[in-house]
């Protein structure tokens, strides 16, 4: 196998990722999907496919990612288990199902929902919304169709579920520690629905490049996922001396520019 200089590109994005999580406590698909969609672009990937292995191969490095972050959080006690077990079964199933969804969209409106998305996302921090608590959790029927929506939307755009879930917790009186945490916990299944579901749906697929098990190229997945688990605690300890605040309205930023600038990128 021959050394790819693309690769090097892998790594400083594995960097900037891990750097950012750890910083802001977002997750990393909002920075990989439009830079691993322009990475493969300028790599003469397939068009027509080109925002799936993007998807894809996100959600298959936040397996990796959302396990430090798991641990980390139980750790200091700050996961409500019993949050997890009654949302998982719908987020399972919604992730899985928003996977199949994903997959059969054309490349140019998957990457139209995806960059709304995080302009609604944006301006969530940009605003720095925080629902007031104005109810408690619904029963498990409830539960399950919350998970249905989350999962089927992290699918689509392959993000942990976060920027849905703390919300909705906050929103039914889960303190913010205990929402923050819980749905680090909850990142795991929808990574691991999500990676399952492209790796299916990207089996039978034609053209992709080498390297590929279904819409996962594993040279990102790799490269990525591992460096950005190494830098999670440098952003992390940041986070104790930086205004982070200011911070996320920057990054805020950052993620529409890299949004639009795939936008462009597909359209070109």
């Amino acid at each position: 196998m021959e050394f790819d200089l693309w690769w090097l590109a892998y790594l400083a994005l594995g960097g900037a990722v891990g750097f950012f999580a750890g910083l802001l406590g977002v997750g990393g698909g909002g920075i990989m999907v439009p830079m691993l969609t322009t990475f493969f672009i300028a790599q003469g990937f397939g068009h027509d496919q080109v925002v799936h292995l993007a998807l894809g191969t996100s959600m298959a490095t936040i397996v990796l990612t959302s396990v430090t972050s798991l641990r980390a959080h139980h750790a200091r006690g700050a996961v409500r288990w019993d949050i997890v077990r009654a949302i998982t079964p719908g987020i399972v199933l919604g992730t899985f199902g928003g996977s199949f969804i994903a997959s059969r969209v054309d490349t140019v409106p998957l990457a139209i929902f995806f960059a709304c998305f995080m302009a609604y996302v944006s301006f969530q921090m940009l605003l720095n919304v925080k629902p007031k608590p104005a109810r408690e959790l619904p029963g498990m029927s409830g539960m399950t169709a919350t998970g249905l929506g989350i999962g089927g939307v992290s699918a689509l755009v392959a993000i942990g579920g976060g920027s849905l879930s703390v919300p909705f917790m906050t929103w039914c009186n889960v303190k913010v520690q205990h929402a923050i945490g819980t749905s680090a916990a909850i990142g795991l299944p929808i990574a691991l629905a999500g990676t399952l579901g492209y790796l299916i749906n990207g089996w039978s697929a034609t053209g992709t490049p080498p390297l590929t098990l279904g819409y996962i190229y594993l040279p990102a997945l790799v490269l990525v996922g591992v460096v950005s688990i190494f830098f999670v605690p440098y952003g992390a300890t940041l986070a104790h001396r930086l205004p982070v605040a200011t911070l996320k309205k920057v990054f805020a930023g950052v993620l529409i520019l890299l949004s639009l600038k795939m936008l462009y990128g597909v359209f070109a």
